[in-house]
């Protein structure tokens, strides 16, 4: 596939896995219990009712089911859209793991993985009652093609035969003939390659059923049907305010994922960082019962934290699919050199690195570029040991070698962005390490909306810069494919493979692995990938952030998952 991602989609990746990030303190850790469910609130079964409150900084902005990237955006839009497929909604590693939703099962592959066939449950319905048919699916499904609805996953897109032309149901009646509804319980798409995570990307909003009857283009994000637990009733400020109540005719035996317990739930947004977290440590009032899904801790909360053992105990930690890492561009002098780059990979001193970045509590230290959980394939490797402090001595050797025996004068590209994990304080911290190798680097600070139009402009791209990846689901593939497959270089637009790879052998294992419908057997080859690229030195990964954020003190069940790293609100309770 090729990649061709909005850059207001980037951001908002960015903004849900990493906000806040490199202004972090060490944190205090979170106190959960055996199963790793949270118990806050008085410990106990969780039970219905109440209003849970949602203190977030990106509103919910496009609450359209074909606008929105994924089923993300704190969880929220889960609550009112239900898709084919879902995450499964547990605790860490487990949490990873895909599962049926609006589906009877997982879907059923081709032998090639490239016809995907799925039954839904009976006694489905929408929010006034009606039934919901695989029809209103296909329908979700096309108006994601539309210009007016732009903004979600590119993925069916590129994917769906005929999808590259298809302009969507306002001005192609006729509708798009590889998604079949052979009946009212069954869909069949038809892809034009083998798709081995189809399941993964059926848990998308895109795949959430829509009654074209109510359909009314632009503004159905007012009142979007809904099919989940909750139904918005209110909708203001363009998603500053949304505002749910329970859908009386959604059935949790339906619904083995979402619990449900509150009977409200009031998202406001909009709200500063700093506001959000000490509404959260004050817990007053209708705060006491309030959670965030996009805002981490500061210094100056996690200092409060840190010495009091209440607070400590609400605070929850979230693992997501992410790396940061130096990009490099070898169409650039010196780096088109092997020995040059590997010479910086010997001189990183990650342990600085995690300090900019926060401390050890808030970042993991990474030499692999797919992220330390099993689900997206990790194999341990360390191409280019530069232990915890950085190898000077085996960095000036490979120097030497590469006829800079006398060092060698960079530049590197960053963020000027303070809250962001390309900020100039992890520069400088590289800056420090690679002096040392005698490398001297020189900084090239620029405010965010520039620097992201520039590492990902293919013809300005730097020599040398800061960048960062997250995955759209648990997996190897949405990994390694968009940064290494030669075949989705971009020239004219957004380009991710800013090493621009285009390696024979990578595509067709890439392409081989993707037949794979088993996930156990293709995590297996994307470790065997990551690794083999990783030899050539076209990156130095850094670290994998840790998330820790606040929630109210009456929640109770905090469930976070490492396929979104943020407290799963179709869990959570208030007492």
């Amino acid at each position: 596939m090729r990649l061709r991602r909005q850059k207001s989609v980037i951001s908002r990746r960015a903004a849900t896995a990493s906000a806040s990030l490199v202004v972090l303190a060490v944190g205090a850790a979170a106190c959960a219990g055996p199963d790793g469910k949270n118990e806050a609130g008085g410990g106990g079964k969780p039970r219905q009712g109440g209003t849970l409150t949602v203190l977030n900084s990106s509103p919910q902005n496009d609450f359209d089911p074909a606008r929105l990237y994924t089923s993300g955006g704190g969880n929220v839009p889960s609550l009112v859209f239900r898709t084919l497929t879902t995450r499964n909604r547990e605790d860490g590693a487990e949490g990873t793991k895909v599962v049926p939703d609006l589906a009877e099962s997982l879907g059923k592959p081709s032998k090639n993985a490239t016809v995907w066939t799925y039954k839904i449950k009976k006694g489905l319905k929408f929010e006034d009652g009606s039934p919901v048919t695989t029809k209103d699916i296909k329908y979700g499904i096309e108006r994601s093609f539309a210009a007016e609805l732009s903004g979600g996953a590119p993925f069916l897109r590129d994917w769906l035969i005929g999808g590259d032309k298809y302009q969507g149901p306002y001005k192609d009646k006729k509708g798009l003939d590889s998604v079949e509804t052979p009946d009212d319980h069954t869909i069949v798409f038809r892809l034009n390659k083998p798709v081995g995570d189809f399941d993964y990307v059926a848990t998308q909003t895109s795949f959430a059923p829509v009654p074209k009857a109510k359909d009314k283009g632009t503004k159905y994000e007012e009142h979007p049907y809904s099919t989940g637990p909750y139904k918005v009733v209110k909708n203001s400020g363009d998603g500053e305010r949304l505002q749910l109540e329970r859908n009386p005719h959604w059935s949790a035996k339906t619904d083995a994922e979402r619990k449900a317990y509150p009977d409200k739930i009031d998202v406001r947004s909009g709200l500063n960082s700093s506001v959000i977290n000490q509404r959260l440590s004050a817990g007053q009032g209708d705060d006491a019962a309030a959670i965030t899904t996009d805002t981490n801790l500061g210094p100056a909360e996690l200092a409060k934290v840190s010495g009091d053992k209440k607070l400590a105990a609400q605070v929850g930690t979230g693992h997501f699919g992410y790396t940061n890492y130096l990009a490099f561009n070898p169409k650039v002098k010196p780096f088109d050199d092997p020995k040059v780059r590997q010479a910086i990979a010997y001189a990183v001193d990650r342990t600085s690195v995690i300090n900019a970045a926060g401390g050890s509590s808030l970042a993991e230290p990474a030499t692999t570029f797919l992220p330390n959980q099993e689900s997206f394939g990790y194999t341990k490797f360390d191409h280019f040991p530069a232990g915890a402090s950085g190898n000077a001595k085996k960095a000036k050797e490979l120097l030497k070698e590469a006829g800079h025996k006398d060092g060698l004068t960079i530049t590197l590209t960053h963020s000027n962005d303070k809250n962001f994990e390309t900020s100039p304080e992890i520069a400088t911290a590289l800056q420090d390490a690679l002096k040392k190798a005698g490398i001297t680097v020189k900084l090239q600070g620029l405010e965010d909306n520039d620097y992201e139009d520039k590492v990902h402009d293919a013809k300005d791209e730097p020599g040398l810069f800061l960048a960062h990846w997250g995955a759209d689901w648990p997996s190897g593939g949405p990994f390694l494919a968009p940064i290494f497959d030669g075949r989705q270089i971009v020239e004219d637009g957004y380009n991710f493979n800013s090493s621009f790879l285009n390696d024979k052998s990578v595509n067709q294992e890439i392409d081989e692995i993707n037949k794979l419908t088993d996930h156990a057997a293709a995590a297996k080859r994307w470790g065997a990938l990551d690794k083999k690229i990783g030899a050539k030195a076209l990156n130095v990964p850094l670290f994998h952030p840790v998330y820790k954020r606040l929630y109210g003190k009456d929640v109770k069940n905090v469930v976070i998952s490492d396929w979104t790293g943020v407290l799963d609100i179709s869990q959570a309770a208030v007492k």
